[in-house]
């Protein structure tokens, strides 16, 4: 088990978290490697193992850092970067390149030349304009790229507004308007500088109901077989993104893989079979379902405020500069008092963070053993967007992040210091 009670401590895959917090000091992440590696393990056994010409590339913008993508390489799984410096992170880790996807919806010229010049597996394209840039830099190189186009399918999920990006109006992907669509499509078939590989397309995060991925799914495979009559060619990949929810609150129903990829991949031999099509390869991208429930927040409290017939505040010595997602989204999560963990639930606090912004709130309304300054509140499921988000706001530093296995715990990034927060920064001599 990742979590158990011990001697009224939380332990967290083998490691008394309040040790963590007294060695590591707070705020402090904290990852189970055991428990990505059993999600990495899942999508082997609901998806790798059970069909033909399958991949996974995990969403690494969830949580990037080299000691993560290390355990995707060697759980063999690919990534999706979207941006220079995921990419510049996958490089130092010596992470595969033709395991690696570059997605996003601006990519620059250089991180464009950057991703061409280690010979990534696939260029996630987002625009006509990109294309040019591709096709320009790859003439320049003498070198080929792999794409695939980003479709906006067109379809509603019931998620929050901010991590929906599937609908028709939405900054990723291309339209789906034949008259923006195709000439892109016969341009790519017809260019000697790329590979069109297929089509991909992301619909959005935390999603608990699968008809949501069947309906765009259908939707990339009817633009499959347009894209045959039109050109005589067949698509050799579909990406079916990622979305796949998790469990913050029991409010969230997690499914199973299966539940999400058994559906799809049948739709797609289906379709494929009454269509004459061939089947392509059926690619995914989790990210949050992959390191979400495998990460907790240590956090230390401090002071105490009641306000009579209202309610009473406990803050903690971080907050939205370490989980912004409760501001920026209205994200809910749950914890628990790390250092009370067996103790009776005798009262309601909410968990305040330390920024001066009244929006941050990790957690309204909680009940707890007695709160006490000095005690280690932990959040749950904070593996993913926390590290990834964490922020300099009010000039606080980045917290250090532990990877715990079985007992034994490592520092797999270093805290951040004041002087580190101010290294750039310098005074003109106007002002010495």
């Amino acid at each position: 088990m990742i979590k158990e009670i011990k001697d009224n401590y939380l332990i967290w895959d083998g490691c008394d978290t309040v040790e963590l917090a007294k060695e590591y000091g707070t705020p402090l992440y904290v990852v189970s490697q055991t428990a990505i590696e059993n999600e990495c393990r899942a999508l082997q056994e609901d998806f790798i193992k059970k069909y033909e010409n399958v991949h996974v590339a995990y969403a690494s913008k969830a949580f990037n850092n080299l000691a993560m993508l290390k355990i995707i390489e060697k759980e063999g799984l690919g990534i999706d970067v979207v941006s220079g410096g995921e990419l510049y992170t996958a490089i130092r880790a010596q992470f595969p390149a033709e395991r690696i996807e570059f997605n996003g919806n601006n990519k620059s010229n250089e991180e464009l030349e950057q991703a061409i010049d280690y010979g990534v597996g696939r260029l996630i394209v987002d625009g006509s304009q990109e294309l040019e840039k591709i096709i320009e830099i790859c003439r320049k190189k003498g070198k080929k790229a792999n794409i695939l186009f980003r479709i906006t399918p067109e379809v509603e999920v019931e998620t929050h507004q901010f991590i929906s990006t599937g609908q028709k109006d939405s900054k990723f992907g291309l339209p789906l308007d034949e008259s923006l669509l195709l000439p892109i499509i016969q341009q790519a078939i017809q260019s000697s500088e790329v590979n069109f590989y297929g089509i991909h397309f992301h619909i959005g995060s935390q999603l608990f109901d699968n008809s949501t991925h069947l309906k765009a799914a259908e939707v990339a495979l009817q633009l499959a077989v347009m894209i045959k009559g039109k050109f005589n060619y067949e698509i050799k990949e579909l990406n079916y993104g990622g979305g796949f929810g998790v469990r913050y609150t029991e409010d969230d129903k997690r499914q199973s893989y299966a539940y999400f990829l058994d559906p799809l991949m049948a739709l797609t031999e289906d379709f494929c079979v009454q269509n004459g099509l061939n089947r392509p390869t059926i690619a995914i991208e989790p990210g949050r379902s992959i390191v979400a429930e495998a990460g907790i927040s240590l956090h230390t409290i401090g002071s105490i405020k009641t306000l009579p017939g209202i309610r009473k505040y406990a803050a903690i010595d971080g907050g939205m500069t370490d989980n912004i997602r409760p501001g920026l989204y209205q994200a809910t999560y749950t914890g628990m008092l790390a250092n009370k963990a067996a103790q009776a639930l005798d009262e309601t606090v909410t968990i305040s963070g330390k920024a001066c912004e009244s929006t941050d709130i990790l957690i309204e309304n909680i009940q707890v053993p007695t709160i006490a300054s000095g005690d280690i509140f932990a959040t749950f499921t904070t593996g993913a967007y926390g590290y990834a988000m964490a922020n300099n706001y009010n000039k606080l530093a980045i917290p250090a992040v532990v990877l715990v296995n079985k007992g034994k715990a490592d520092i797999i990034v270093k805290r951040q210091t004041y002087e580190q927060i101010i290294q750039n920064e310098r005074i003109p001599e106007s002002l010495k």
